[in-house]
C-alpha cells in the first residue's frame, strides 16, 4: 500500500485537468470574441503568451487550493460521496476567486457573457477534476474490498463481545481477516475467548509499543459498556497519532442520538473516533488570524504597555516581564511572557498557584490581573508560534504531572497549541488548585471535540466581554 504513489496520481490528474480546462477555456474565450480565430489559429492562439502562462499558473493555483483544503491528506480514507462534496465546494469557490481576480477584465460583446464564462469555466473544471478522482477513489475502494489494500488492525478486548465483533467484521468483509493482526488484553478481563481466533499481542499498558512494532493503522475497541472508561485511557495513550483510525462499539443511546455514522451499507456499525483537529484550510486561517490579530493588538496596546512599564517600576523592584516555563504543543516546553504582577522572586522551591488574595501580588499587579493586562505580552508568544489566540491554557510540568494522576486524559490537550484564552478560561476562569484544574479540564476537552474557526471566534468575543465587564474569575 503505497501512499505516495496514490497521492502522485491524485496530483497528476489534477494538474492534467487544470491544463486541459485552461486550454479549452482559453480557446472558447478567443472564439467567442472572434469567430474567425481558427482561420489564423497559430498567430491568435499558439503565439499568445497568456496561453502558456495559464498552462503553468492554473495547475499551480488549483494544486495549492486542493492542498490548502486538505484534499490530499488521506488518499486511502475517501468515499465517493465525500469526494463529490469536497470537489463541488472547492471548485465553486476556487473558480469564483479565479474568475474575479483574472477574468473580469476580459473584452466581451455583452455583460451577460461574463456569466457564460463563469459557468463554462466552472463546469469544465468540475467535470475534468471529479471524473479522474472518482475513478481513483472507486479503484481504491475496490482494492480495499477485495483485500489488495488493507489497514493493519488491532482489537482491544478479548471476551465474547470482542469475538462477536471480529466474526461480524470478517463475515461482512472476508478479505479484512488477514489484516487483523491480533488483540490486546484489558485490565480485569480474564476471559480470552478471542484467543481461539487471534493471537494476543500484549496488554493495554503496552499499547504504544505494539502499535509501533506492528505498524497498526486501525484500532477496534471491543469492550463492555461498563468499561467505557478504558476508551479514555486508549485515547490518552495514542495522543496525536493522526495515522490511526479508532472505532468503538456503540451503545443504545448512540444509535438514538445519531452518533453512529458509517459510509457503507454492509459495514459493522461502529463509531469512528477522530484524532484530528482542524482541517488544513482552517488551520492556515487560524494561524493567519493569530498573526494579524497579534500584530494589530501589539500596535494598539503600545500606549498601554508604556503605562504598565511605568506602573510596574513604580510599584516594586524587579524586572518588567516575568518568564515562566510552560508545556505547549506535543509536550514541548516554552517560555510564556507576562507583565510581572508579583514581587520579585515570589516563587522559590515548589511551584505555587496564585489565589485571589495572594500577598505576593503587588497593588499594581492586582489591577493588571483584574483587567487581564498582565497576559497581553503573550501576543508575542502567539507571533513566535508557541501559542494561539484560542486553545487550552498551558500549564507547568509540575502541575501536569499531578493532574494526569487524577485525569489522564489531560494529555489530550497537548495535541493542540495552548492559547491566550480558552473555553475553560471563559466558562471557569483561573484555577487555584488541582481540583479546580481538573474541573476546568472538561471545558477544554469539549473544545477539542468542537474545534473550528466559529468556536474560536465565539470564545474570543466572550473573552472580550468578560474583560470589559470584569466578570471573570
Amino acid at each position: 500500500m503505497n501512499k505516495a504513489r496514490k497521492l502522485f496520481f491524485y496530483v497528476l490528474f489534477d494538474i492534467v485537468s487544470a491544463i486541459v480546462t485552461w486550454i479549452l477555456f482559453f480557446i472558447y474565450r478567443k472564439y467567442h470574441v472572434d469567430h474567425t480565430v481558427f482561420e489564423h489559429f497559430t498567430t491568435s492562439i499558439l503565439h499568445d503568451p497568456t496561453l502558456y502562462l495559464g498552462i503553468v499558473a492554473f495547475p499551480v493555483y488549483w494544486c495549492f487550493l486542493h492542498t490548502f483544503i486538505g484534499v490530499y491528506s488521506n488518499p486511502f480514507r475517501k468515499s465517493r460521496l465525500r469526494e463529490l462534496e469536497i470537489t463541488i465546494v472547492t471548485v465553486f469557490f476556487g473558480t469564483l476567486i479565479f474568475f474575479f481576480a483574472f477574468i473580469l477584465n476580459d473584452i466581451v460583446n455583452r455583460p451577460f457573457d461574463f456569466v457564460k464564462y463563469f459557468v463554462i469555466l466552472l463546469f469544465l473544471q468540475f467535470f475534468l477534476t471529479y471524473i479522474p478522482r472518482v475513478l481513483i477513489t472507486t479503484s481504491t475502494i475496490n482494492s480495499i474490498n477485495n483485500g489488495t489494500i488493507g489497514f493493519k488492525t488491532l482489537i482491544i478486548g478479548s471476551d465474547i463481545i470482542a469475538l462477536n465483533i471480529y466474526q461480524n467484521i470478517i463475515k461482512q468483509t472476508p478479505y479484512v481477516e488477514k489484516y487483523i493482526l491480533g488483540y490486546v488484553t484489558v485490565p480485569e478481563e480474564q476471559d480470552e475467548t478471542l484467543s481461539t481466533k487471534l493471537p494476543c499481542l500484549g496488554a493495554l499498558s503496552e499499547l504504544m509499543s505494539i502499535i509501533k512494532e506492528h505498524q497498526i493503522k486501525e484500532i477496534v475497541i471491543a469492550i463492555q459498556n461498563g468499561k467505557r472508561k478504558l476508551i479514555e485511557k486508549v485515547l490518552t495513550s495514542i495522543g496525536d497519532n493522526r495515522d490511526l483510525t479508532l472505532k468503538i462499539i456503540p451503545q443504545s443511546q448512540d444509535f438514538l442520538i445519531g452518533s453512529v455514522k458509517i459510509s457503507a451499507i454492509l459495514q459493522e456499525p461502529l463509531i469512528s473516533v477522530s484524532t484530528n483537529d482542524l482541517p488544513v484550510w482552517q488551520y492556515f486561517i487560524k494561524r493567519f488570524m493569530d498573526i494579524t490579530c497579534s500584530i494589530f493588538a501589539i500596535i494598539v496596546l503600545l500606549p498601554l504597555y508604556l503605562f504598565c512599564i511605568i506602573g510596574i517600576k513604580l510599584s516594586s523592584k524587579g524586572p518588567i516581564f516575568y518568564l515562566q516555563e510552560r508545556i505547549g504543543l506535543n509536550g514541548k516546553p516554552f517560555q510564556i511572557i507576562k507583565f510581572r504582577s508579583m514581587v520579585a522572586n515570589a516563587e522559590t522551591g515548589t511551584p505555587q498557584l496564585s489565589s485571589k488574595n495572594d500577598p505576593r501580588i503587588t497593588k499594581f499587579g492586582h489591577f493588571m490581573r483584574i483587567t487581564r493586562i498582565d497576559e497581553t505580552p503573550q501576543f508575542a508568544n502567539v507571533l513566535m508560534g508557541d501559542m494561539s489566540l484560542v486553545g487550552p491554557r498551558p500549564e507547568r510540568q509540575y502541575y501536569i504531572d499531578q493532574i494526569v494522576k487524577v485525569a489522564p486524559h489531560y494529555k489530550l490537550l497537548l495535541k493542540v497549541k495552548p492559547g491566550m484564552t480558552s473555553w475553560g478560561q471563559v466558562k471557569f476562569g483561573y484555577a487555584e488548585n488541582i481540583d479546580e484544574m481538573v474541573e476546568r479540564l472538561k471545558w477544554d476537552i469539549l473544545y477539542l471535540d468542537n474545534m473550528s474557526l466559529q468556536t474560536d471566534i465565539k470564545i474570543l468575543i466572550y473573552t472580550v466581554l468578560i474583560v470589559l465587564k470584569r466578570s471573570g474569575k
